[in-house]
C-alpha cells in the first residue's frame, strides 16, 4: 500500500487500522475544546509525527492517520480530510484552510480492478505553505515551500516553491516576492 502498489482495501488488517483511526478522530471530535491533555494524547497517537505541536480545529477525518507526519506548528481548521493511504508528509508552519481535502487514494481506471483494488501516491507538502479553505490537494502532488493555494482549488499537479495557484485544475497565477 504505502510503496504505491495495489492492495485490497478490504484486507481485515487494513480495516482495522482504519478503525483504530476513526476511533481516535471520533474521540478527539467529541473531546471538550477545553481538555487540551485529552485533544493532545489523541494527536499523539493519531499522527505518525507532528502530534505534539499540531493545532487542530475539529472535526477530522483520516483514514489511518499513521502515515500522516506533520512538522512543526501545523494548524489544521476545521473539516478537513486526509486519506492517508500513502504518505502524506507537511512541513512546518503549514497554514490548511477550513474543508480541505488531501488525497493519496486513488482508484484503477479499469471498471473491474476498481471493484476490489486500490492504489495510493504520496502526498508532500513544504514548509510555510498556506492552503485556502475547501481546496483539494490529488494524490502524488507535491507543493513547494512558501507557496499559497486559493480556496477551492483543486491541485492536480506539483507547485514549485514560493507561488500562488488557483483554479480547477490549478494553475500559477503569480509568484510571491
Amino acid at each position: 500500500m504505502l510503496a504505491g502498489e495495489r492492495y485490497d482495501p478490504n484486507d481485515p488488517e487494513l480495516a482495522e487500522a482504519r478503525l483504530t483511526a476513526r476511533m481516535r478522530c471520533h474521540t478527539l471530535n467529541q473531546a471538550s475544546p477545553r481538555d487540551e491533555a485529552l485533544r493532545r494524547s489523541i494527536l499523539r497517537k493519531l499522527f505518525a509525527s507532528g502530534g505534539d505541536s499540531v493545532w487542530l480545529e475539529p472535526p477530522f477525518r483520516c483514514d489511518y492517520g499513521t502515515n500522516i507526519h506533520l512538522g512543526e506548528k501545523v494548524y489544521f481548521n476545521f473539516d478537513c480530510v486526509i486519506l492517508d493511504v500513502c504518505d502524506v508528509r507537511l512541513g512546518d508552519f503549514v497554514f490548511i484552510g477550513p474543508g480541505v481535502h488531501i488525497y493519496t487514494a486513488t482508484h484503477p481506471l479499469e471498471a473491474v480492478p476498481r471493484r476490489t483494488e486500490e492504489f495510493g501516491k504520496p502526498v508532500t507538502i513544504g514548509s510555510d505553505v498556506w492552503i485556502g479553505g475547501k481546496a483539494i490537494v490529488c494524490p502524488g502532488v507535491t507543493i513547494g515551500d512558501r507557496s499559497v493555494i486559493a480556496a477551492g482549488s483543486v491541485v492536480t499537479i506539483d507547485v514549485p516553491p514560493g507561488v500562488v495557484v488557483a483554479g480547477n485544475p490549478a494553475k500559477v497565477i503569480r509568484t510571491i516576492d
